[in-house]
């Protein structure tokens, strides 16, 4: 009978392949998403934008109480107030943000919001006090605030969603359906009877 010889050539390849195939991984950390993208044009801009709605959230706190003393009537007043406590809230979620980017959590000037509160203060000089032309002209004034936070955060969600920061773009949107809600209600508030009764104001 004849003797079966073994291939020892055929049985080292595919040891080596079996050995390529099982190799430890590399004890190099991977890199997370934010050390990826910090040195990338996007996440400086992203960054940047951050710091420019951080410094807008802390000025509307401000703003808000002189437009809440400034407003005619109750229901007004109160908007004002409970959108003072949110935006607290936002500051405190803008300030998570920055930590997940393990960023310091600055401000940068932001000239939009500041010409936009300036003309609410102006609208407060040039309107009469106790009327509901006041009331209806304040409504505007702080729906261009919400207008300018809404396009703000809506592009800060997009942004983080690209960069790959879900967490952050989590919270960002959070935000953002809250602006949106008190844009509405602020709208309401106008529509039920604040429009109608300035109309009837000499």
């Amino acid at each position: 009978m004849a003797t079966k010889i073994l291939d020892t050539n055929s049985i080292t390849g595919a040891s080596e392949s079996i050995s390529a195939t099982t190799k430890k991984p590399s004890a190099t950390k991977a890199k997370t998403d934010t050390e990826t993208n910090e040195n990338s044009s996007l996440h400086q801009f992203f960054l940047s934008a951050l710091k420019d709605i951080y410094f807008a959230e802390d000025a509307i706190i401000e703003a808000l109480d002189k437009m809440q003393e400034a407003a005619t009537t109750e229901e007004l007043k109160d908007a004002f107030e409970d959108h003072q406590l949110q935006t607290k809230k936002h500051v405190s979620r803008l300030e998570k943000v920055f930590k997940i980017l393990e960023e310091k959590a600055e401000k940068k000037e932001c000239e939009a919001i500041k010409g936009i509160i300036k003309e609410g203060e102006e609208i407060i000089k040039s309107t009469e006090d106790g009327s509901m032309t006041r009331d209806a002209a304040l409504i505007i004034a702080a729906q261009k605030v919400e207008h300018y936070e809404i396009a703000t955060y809506g592009g800060l969600v997009q942004i983080a969603l690209t960069l790959g920061y879900d967490k952050a773009a989590d919270l960002l949107e959070q935000t953002l359906v809250e602006e949106e809600d008190t844009d509405e209600h602020l709208t309401e508030i106008a529509e039920n009877y604040i429009n109608f009764e300035a109309e009837q104001e000499d």
